[in-house]
């Protein structure tokens, strides 16, 4: 009768090595598997992050080129009213000396 409460024990001890050492093992699957989605998360937050950077940049861009273009225009529309009035003060001038003189 002993010797069966013995085995009993030794069962139950091995039993319960067996599961402590399963659930230790399914510990570190589920570390294992959560570390791994978590990497894949972080590396398509990354991804997503370059794509609205990068969208993002292109907007600001042609913005930017559209900004250049009308300046552009405005500073040549600008110089060509400078160059007109700047000849008829020219002729004005000419005017004014021959006039003052004759």
């Amino acid at each position: 009768m002993a010797s069966e409460t013995v085995q009993k024990i030794l069962n139950a001890e091995a039993e319960s090595q067996r599961k402590n050492s399963d659930a230790a093992r399914r510990k570190e699957e589920l570390i294992n598997d959560a570390k791994g989605r978590s990497s894949e998360a972080v590396q398509k937050r990354i991804s997503d992050a370059v794509k609205e950077t990068d969208k993002l940049k292109a907007e600001y861009e042609a913005k930017l080129k559209e900004y250049v273009k009308s300046a552009d225009k405005k500073r040549d529309d600008e110089l060509s009213e400078l160059g007109s009035l700047a000849e008829k003060n020219s002729d004005k001038a000419v005017n004014a000396v021959i006039k003052e003189y004759f």
